[in-house]
């Protein structure tokens, strides 16, 4: 599998390392609009690989997207002080406008991952400029958010997180939420779970976890300035399940047209993956709080992207 990365600064490094790392493609390119840093990142990623597997690693422009099998897309401009969201999110979308066709002139076959942030409207933008159906492109929305909870589950439980099933939906961002209802450990509701190793999970506890999940990204950002290993990760696990055509349930962002009666708008929930992309969206059991919390997510994201169309001019509703 052919894997190329748009962007290599610290998150698309980190996930071109991460796919090497775990063997998840016989080849990697990185592009960047800064050629010497992609040539950096493929060399240092690239002397690293002979310790794990035998993956060719480059820099290349565009063209050498030819062939990708995936495309991760990290590419971006930095928010300025005092700048806003919209502000923001105009200047991403203009290197948006520049880049995706590029990408889809190179490999027009692949299957588009979106890492940039904010992840549900960038994906959103990537999908309306590829024309792609939303199954080929999807961004990692808050499948971070929801491995920080599942591990932060398994910590207070003192078990492994692979023991864990638990979901966050909607936005990658304030108004995600933390599906504690239909979460289990074990097998078993938390509650039952609870009961049996005799360890509480309180009212209090639920108010920390959910804490710590919203504002682990802020946490990280104050002891280092950017977040990139867990999104990496998160990533390559990614190529992972369509390289092996896993048809695993993970909790990623794409567009849909209908959700809630609003209109086309991008935000996470489980979705089956597998080689194709994006094969079924799963709906989890959700009291009437969460679904209510979740459609008031997703509104705030579609009213987000009404904006950004009235400052950029973009199709789509």
């Amino acid at each position: 599998m052919k894997v190329g990365v748009v962007g290599a600064g610290m998150v698309g490094s980190a996930a071109a390392n991460a796919i090497v790392l775990t063997g998840q493609a016989s080849e990697v390119v990185l592009v960047d609009a800064d050629a010497a840093r992609a040539e950096a990142e493929a060399a240092d990623i690239r002397h690293g690989a002979p310790f794990f597997h035998a993956t060719r690693v480059q820099a290349a422009g565009f063209e050498g997207l030819e062939g990708c099998d995936i495309v991760i897309i990290a590419a971006g401009v930095s928010q300025k002080p005092g700048e806003t969201r919209i502000d923001l999110l105009t200047r991403n979308v203009r290197v948006f406008q520049d880049i995706v066709p590029k990408i889809i002139g190179a490999a027009p076959n692949a299957i588009l991952l979106v890492a940039t942030n904010p992840v549900d409207i960038m994906t959103q933008v990537t999908t309306v400029l590829s024309g792609l159906p939303a199954a080929r492109v999807f961004g990692s929305g808050t499948l971070l958010d929801t491995a920080r909870f599942r591990s932060l589950l398994a910590g207070h439980f003192r078990i492994s997180s692979k023991s864990v099933h638990a979901y966050v939906l909607g936005e990658h961002g304030d108004s995600e939420v933390l599906v504690w209802s239909s979460a289990t450990a074990g097998g078993l509701p938390l509650e039952l779970l609870s009961e049996q190793l005799s360890i509480p999970l309180t009212a209090t506890n639920r108010d920390t976890i959910d804490i710590r999940v919203r504002n682990a990204a802020y946490e990280i950002i104050r002891g280092k300035g950017a977040t990139w290993h867990g999104i990496g990760a998160g990533l390559a696990r990614l190529v992972r399940a369509i390289r092996s055509d896993e048809r695993v349930v993970m909790t990623v962002c794409a567009v849909e047209n209908a959700f809630s009666g609003l209109g086309p708008v991008a935000f996470s929930r489980p979705r089956l993956l597998g080689k194709a992309g994006i094969l079924a969206d799963v709906a989890p059991t959700l009291t009437d709080e969460e679904r209510t919390a979740l459609r008031n997510s997703a509104a705030l994201l579609h009213n987000i992207w009404l904006d950004l169309n009235r400052e950029v001019q973009l199709t789509s509703g």
